[in-house]
């Protein structure tokens, strides 16, 4: 049976991903599917035009050509981030984001985003819902390129404009400039404005809708919130809150969103609240030398970073112990010299293993979890047939060293390689 080694894995990760991808075939040490927990041995993995065919045992296998050799490896779909700004990052220092609006070209930011996703891919993200923070749509751009096979990245679910409140996300901005927060912001007060600015983040491509609500001390009603998921799910499209806690999110668990992101002040009626209305919570746990770095560019975040990451652990461990259904966020946005996103979105790792969530656990937070709240568990998120063969194998068993995914040493995306152990993903 012809083997593909790694020196020629190489050749295969040329190929443009605008051309359909080839048959292959994956000889497997292990295969996970966090998913299901299922724990496969010693496999054959098929692959035709980017969808897994068929898994079974390598013995039983009639000869396959070519055959790539990953059997000393864990094989195991590709990981998901529900939670990433690809394209801002703050400075070590205390720069606000109202002036990068200034110094940053809607291009400029569009050329980050595709820098971080391309990082995050070859890290083994395959799949990054981006929530916000994009100027002008850029990551709607961004998405269309990739999607359209011009560079090579991971699949990715775009928000609009956040809409907010009067303000944004902005405090204190002098009223002689203006609104300035409007570059990715739109704000909405009232029926009309919140069904307009819904209506205008699809109509220029946006696949979820992402609310700003307690960032001031107005924040939305259960009956706004209401009108703008009513109106977002006729289109199909999810809603996304950041909220941390309080009547805020009583109002968003109210009115059925469908996902809270950051929460840290949750209690635990409103985590069991969520768990039986289905909402998601994406906990975006940072580690606490990440809001050690933030600045005051990072407004509340940056505010004792002691006591918030005390309290980011508690509520992990008590949405884990409630059973609300976590998938895995990062909110990483920090530049760190030295440090790309992907090393930074695996710190977060260890938050989780403190809050003592299960290595096998957080597999399926990263897996099958985010697929689920980003739509895409129907044909992502899985190692199994029928599925996008969009897989990432590691020297060792993750379920005995979670930390073992920052050595990822092959990537598949769509069916075709974009890392192998002795290559690099072709540059566009």
């Amino acid at each position: 049976m012809p083997l593909i080694r790694p020196t020629l894995i190489f050749a295969l990760a040329l190929l443009p991903l605008s051309v359909e991808a080839q048959s292959l075939a994956i000889h497997a040490g292990v295969v996970l599917d966090p998913g299901s927990g299922t724990v496969l041995q010693d496999q054959v993995i098929r692959v035709e035009h980017g969808v897994i065919q068929s898994i079974g045992p390598h013995s039983k296998q009639p000869d396959a050509n070519p055959l790539i050799d990953l059997s000393h490896e864990f094989v195991l779909p590709g990981l998901m981030d529900a939670h990433s700004h690809l394209t801002v990052s703050y400075p070590k220092n205390d720069i606000p984001l109202e002036e990068i609006y200034l110094q940053e070209s809607n291009a400029f930011r569009a050329m980050r985003a595709l820098m971080n996703a391309r990082e995050l891919l070859q890290a083994g993200f395959t799949a990054v819902r981006d929530v916000g923070n994009s100027g002008q749509y850029a990551m709607v751009d961004v998405r269309r390129a990739i999607d359209r096979g011009w560079f090579t990245g991971p699949t990715i679910v775009t928000t609009g404009k956040m809409i907010a409140p009067f303000g944004g996300q902005s405090h204190g901005t002098s009223p002689d400039i203006g609104r300035i927060w409007q570059y990715e912001y739109i704000d909405a007060d009232g029926p009309q404005e919140l069904r307009e600015a819904v209506r205008q983040n699809i109509f220029y491509g946006a696949q979820l809708i992402k609310l700003i609500l307690d960032n001031s001390p107005y924040h939305y009603s259960v009956d706004d919130l209401r009108l703008v998921v009513a109106e977002a799910h006729k289109a199909g499209v999810p809603v996304a809150v950041h909220v941390y806690g309080g009547e805020a999110a009583d109002n968003a668990i109210e009115a059925g969103v469908d996902s809270i992101e950051h929460g840290f002040e949750l209690t635990d009626a409103q985590l069991s609240r969520m768990k039986v209305k289905g909402i998601f919570l994406v906990s975006t746990d940072f580690p606490r030398a990440h809001l050690e770095l933030i600045g005051t560019g990072g407004g509340e975040l940056a505010e004792q970073p002691a006591e918030l990451s005390r309290a980011i652990i508690d509520r992990l461990r008590r949405a884990w112990r409630i059973g609300v259904r976590i998938p895995f966020g990062s909110d990483a946005v920090i530049d760190v010299a030295g440090r790309t996103r992907a090393d930074m979105v695996f710190d977060y790792l260890a938050v989780w293993r403190e809050a003592g969530i299960p290595p096998e656990g957080i597999l399926r937070s990263m897996t099958s979890e985010t697929a689920a709240v980003m739509k895409l568990d129907k044909t992502r998120g899985r190692a199994v047939p029928g599925f996008a063969a969009d897989l990432i194998a590691v020297p060792s068993d993750p379920r005995v060293d979670i930390e073992v995914l920052r050595k990822v040493d092959f990537v598949m995306k769509d069916g075709r390689i974009v890392r192998g152990p002795d290559a690099h993903a072709r540059e566009q």
